[in-house]
């Protein structure tokens, strides 16, 4: 496996990862789920109000279930508070026609694309973004990284270009994160309960940052780790510590400005943990050039 560039085990020793974003930054504060305009709005004002800076936010409910008018209101939001924006791929399994993902075992489909057609429309739903001046992506679906990153290097997509891939996908070891870095992801969101060993070997084996949630709703599990945190980033950075969302029920839901000024006292709780037992951990500025904020 050591050949392979792949570590030999789970890294139980947890030696520090001492790796770091371009801008020398450990780690950068991460809120998933915030599908609503209003929600990111009531998210990042409350947050400045609680005196931290959130670097990402994701909107999980499907770019193409939101009208022009919200996501230019979005993107304004992430240029106003230079924050990364991820938009997500709205085409998807849950909402085409499949019946297999309602089964027991046909729900591993996850997220996944079905038909050349929805491929189409995936790249479509990235063009729609794309023109607001969008620049980050949720991929659900490998095939379309894949097809995205090809795009990107042909030019027919923006070089600044970011592609998350989403825990949705599964992905919990170093050989499919190293397949996914190759296939053109930017940061990788591994499934949600991997243990610090599991992220200490996730490091070794990429060197693109890691998204790893801190807290989970209830559709996830429901477990919060909020007192992992300082060790997630110690051993697994550069990483996005994923916050906030343990407030709603479930993923790609409709969120409230209720719910986005829940999810930054969540996210404060975080940022506190971080200073109080990780005070050397260095975290990123709102907007530095390598984050993919709208343009």
């Amino acid at each position: 496996m050591v050949k392979l560039g792949l570590p030999a085990g789970d890294a139980h020793d947890l030696p520090t990862s001492g790796k770091t974003f371009p801008d020398g930054a450990h780690y950068r504060l991460e809120v998933p789920t915030i599908n609503s305009a209003v929600a990111m709005q009531a998210l990042l004002e409350a947050s400045k109000e609680y005196g931290i800076t959130i670097n990402r936010v994701d909107e999980t409910y499907g770019a193409f279930r939101h009208t022009l008018s919200e996501l230019r209101d979005f993107v304004a939001l992430a240029k106003e508070y230079k924050v990364e924006l991820n938009l997500s791929v709205g085409p998807r399994a849950t909402y085409d026609t499949s019946a297999t993902r309602l089964s027991t075992q046909g729900v591993r489909i996850g997220y996944r694309l079905r038909g050349m057609d929805q491929v189409i429309r995936a790249i479509e739903d990235v063009n729609r973004m794309v023109e607001l001046g969008c620049r980050g992506v949720l991929v659900y679906d490998e095939g379309l990284l894949w097809v995205l990153n090809e795009l990107r290097k042909q030019g027919e997509l923006p070089k600044k270009m970011h592609f998350k891939l989403s825990a949705h996908c599964g992905h919990g070891n170093p050989a499919s994160f190293q397949l996914m870095e190759k296939l053109g992801a930017d940061s990788i969101n591994p499934v949600r309960d991997m243990t610090l060993p599991m992220m200490a070997a996730l490091r070794q084996a990429v060197k693109v940052p890691l998204d790893i949630h801190t807290d989970n709703p209830p559709g996830s599990g429901g477990f919060i780790r909020t007192y992992e945190a300082p060790e997630m980033v110690r051993v697994a950075s550069p990483l996005h510590l994923k916050t906030g969302n343990s407030v709603v029920g479930g993923h790609g839901e409709l969120t409230s400005a209720s719910d986005g000024r829940n999810m930054a006292a969540q996210a404060a709780i975080i940022k506190e943990m971080m200073e109080r037992y990780c005070p050397e951990a260095v975290q990123s500025v709102a907007g530095t050039p390598d984050m993919a904020v709208p343009e």
